[in-house]
């Protein structure tokens, strides 16, 4: 027989045994691993974790989504919420001298708030009185300005209109009745608006009341929640704000009185009609309007100018130009420096900013808040004393380059026509 490499003392599948080879698996390499379905079937569990952090996961998610929708339901109030707060800090100051000689504030903040709507309302009945009879002026001589347009047309293109078939094509024109159908269909919606925004002033004005009236319970109970230290910049960061917002509104009241006062002199001056109540518009809308209220507020004097005489509207038009920049570098720095000191760039800056956040409620209330913050920083900004340099105040002097430009050529023109320079 040939010779084999089996053990012979080996058992052999003969002998009717299994053989080792046969009964005992090959065991895997160490750095082998079975597969995840073979895991999975040996007994392999989820990790505890996993199912919590999703949870969290979702919770989070659900929260933001939440959040985000209620803030933006909420907007509308959050506004009114910031405008009656900045209001309320415009009247702090007249409420705590009222308070200070023994009145309640409750019955302080009452008087305050009666004055204002006392002046509101009469402003608006003479200005409404005003456009009304402005407009009745204007429907009376209607007639006239027609026939007057009808014959420079007929005079200029040798036309043979008249009025009465003018006046027919008018009242028989399409355009016209869809104009009539549009506006009898937007009644509602202008009777909504109103109603919306007469809920809107009450709202603010509920606010405005209660955040006056309650002013110390108020800053009680935010300065209960925090420690010493944070209270004191609290209270100190309050009375900023009302320091700022306050003189922003008393100066602008006197820059509006001084403004009312002189337009009213050159209408009255000019025989314009309601004078006094166009010094009060002008007066208001020039300083409660940034930047550009002065220009929007000429435009209506300018109107009812031009129905006295054209040439009168060119001089009120010469007129808002110039006290415009009088109030500009005069008036207004002297008048603000206490108040509101902030950079005239700086408040352009603030107005644009706070009218593409909130729209005309952000340009009203962004040059008080930027001033109260500017306040604010300031008391915890260290300044040092500026080097005596001439570039400092806005020229250079002999530096490290030599003698300016300037000063060579006089050199040079008084060394003569060699050119060369005197020692």
């Amino acid at each position: 027989m040939a010779p084999t490499d089996e053990d012979p003392l080996a058992p052999t599948a003969e002998d009717g045994e299994p053989s080792d080879r046969q009964a005992t698996p090959a065991a895997p390499a160490p750095h082998c691993r079975p597969p995840l379905s073979d895991a999975v079937a040996q007994g392999g569990r989820m990790p505890r974790w996993l199912p919590r952090a999703m949870v969290l996961a979702l919770a989070l998610i659900a929260s933001f989504q939440l959040g985000s929708w209620a803030f933006h339901q909420l907007t509308g109030l959050l506004i009114n919420i910031l405008i009656a707060f900045f209001l309320a800090l415009a009247i702090e100051p007249a409420v705590s001298r009222m308070a200070a000689h023994g009145m309640r504030r409750g019955l302080a903040t009452f008087l305050v708030f009666l004055g204002l709507a006392v002046v509101t309302a009469g402003f608006i009945t003479l200005l409404g009185s005003m456009l009304a009879g402005q407009i009745i002026k204007m429907i009376e001589g209607f007639p006239d300005y027609l026939d007057s347009l009808i014959n420079w047309i007929n005079e200029t293109f040798h036309t043979h209109l008249k009025r009465v078939d003018v006046q027919e094509g008018l009242l028989h024109s399409d355009w016209l009745r869809k104009y009539v159908q549009n506006s009898a269909a937007g009644v509602l919606d202008v009777s909504a608006q109103v109603l919306g925004g007469l809920f809107r002033l009450l709202t603010v004005g509920l606010f405005s009341f209660y955040f006056a009236a309650d002013g110390p319970r108020l800053r009680r109970a935010l300065c209960s929640v925090l420690p010493p230290a944070r209270q004191a910049e609290v209270l100190r960061a309050w009375e900023i704000a009302v320091d700022k917002t306050g003189g922003y509104l008393y100066s602008r009241g006197l820059m509006a009185l001084i403004s009312g006062v002189a337009h009213y002199i050159l209408l009255e001056a000019m025989g314009v009609p309601y004078a006094p109540v166009l010094g009060v518009w002008v007066g208001l809308v020039s300083q409660f309007i940034p930047t550009i209220g002065t220009y929007l507020a000429g435009a209506l004097p300018m109107l009812i100018a031009f129905t006295v005489n054209p040439w009168y509207a060119v001089w009120v038009l010469v007129f808002v130009v110039i006290y415009q920049q009088f109030e500009n570098y005069v008036l207004q720095p002297k008048l603000t420096a206490k108040t509101v000191d902030i950079h005239p760039a700086v408040a352009f800056g603030s107005v644009v900013a706070g009218t593409a956040l909130l729209g005309a409620v952000g340009a009203l209330i962004a040059i008080p808040a930027v001033a109260t913050l500017q306040a604010f920083l300031g008391a915890y900004v260290k300044r040092y004393a500026v080097t005596d340099d001439p570039r400092v105040h806005g020229h250079r002097g002999r530096g490290r380059g030599g003698p300016g430009m300037l000063t060579r050529v006089r050199r040079l023109w008084a060394g003569g026509p060699g050119g060369r320079e005197q020692p």
